[in-house]
């Protein structure tokens, strides 16, 4: 038969062994926590990276297209009357930003806000006369190939002109900050703000922009 102070010991070493196995419990679960959060900021970071790699990865963003058509003509003063070429082309220009062009930190986060420095809004590509659709409307006399191209340079610049206005540019730079915005924010940051590169303009195109 147990004694009283029998008992008591036995109680003594169960009530110990219990606080053992309570500190032991606690001691893992803060370990097993802190684990828990390192791994989970580590794969949002990863993710992260990820996403950023694959922006840059598309390349040419096509935010704007503008579709053109462009009549020019020549006049060729001769004794026996005039000759004159008509030529009517047609071109697409693609206006959008080429992250492919994009800075080694052109985003920069902290929390849940991030900044975004996107590439100079430019033409995407600069063969955008359709030759194939090219049309002589008029032609009056004979004309060589030289004279024909000079047509196609004159169709060119005047298609280039049309299309980088400041408007078309700011419309463009508009629409992808609105895209940009959108993927930022589905990517989990609450305040966004996006700018873009100076774009570069030659003597040309500065006359022409103007």
């Amino acid at each position: 038969m147990i004694n009283k102070t029998s008992f008591q010991h036995i109680l003594y070493y169960i009530a110990a062994a219990i606080g053992t196995i309570a500190i032991l419990a606690s001691v893992i679960y803060y370990f097993n926590k802190d684990n828990d959060v390192s791994i989970s900021q580590n794969e949002k970071e990863e993710m992260s990276v990820t996403q950023i790699k694959s922006i840059e990865a598309i390349g040419e963003w096509e935010v704007l297209t503008i579709n053109c058509e462009e009549m020019v003509d020549t006049l060729n003063h001769g004794f026996f009357g005039d000759n004159e070429l008509i030529c009517i082309y047609y071109g697409t220009l693609r206006m959008g930003i080429n992250m492919h062009e994009a800075g080694p930190k052109w985003i920069t986060t902290q929390g849940d806000s991030i900044h975004v420095l996107l590439p100079a809004v430019k033409l995407l590509d600069n063969n955008f006369i359709d030759e194939v659709r090219t049309k002589t409307f008029f032609q009056k006399g004979k004309w060589d190939d030289k004279t024909r191209e000079s047509l196609y340079h004159k169709a060119y610049r005047k298609m280039k002109a049309r299309a980088l206005t400041p408007q078309n540019i700011a419309t463009t730079q508009s629409n992808a900050q609105e895209q940009f915005q959108r993927l930022m924010q589905a990517m989990g940051y609450n305040k966004v703000k996006i700018e873009f590169a100076r774009p570069y303009f030659n003597k040309e195109q500065r006359i022409k922009l103007h």
